[in-house]
């Protein structure tokens, strides 16, 4: 008869971020920041609620 070798149960890994690894972000309006001086623009940043991404839409 064979001998019965215990299994170790996998490591956690880390979480992944959800639908921000296929590009489906959760953007809202950051209005910390509304004008880019260096430009004299109006800009609106965006921030993923997940994941904490930005992004930057001049007007």
């Amino acid at each position: 008869m064979a001998t019965i070798l215990p299994f170790k149960k996998p490591d956690r890994k880390a979480p992944r971020k959800g639908l921000c690894q296929h590009d489906f972000h959760k953007w809202e309006v950051c209005k910390e920041k509304q004008f880019d001086v260096k430009q004299g623009k109006l800009v609106t940043v965006y921030r993923c609620q997940r994941c904490g991404k930005q992004k930057v839409k001049t007007h």
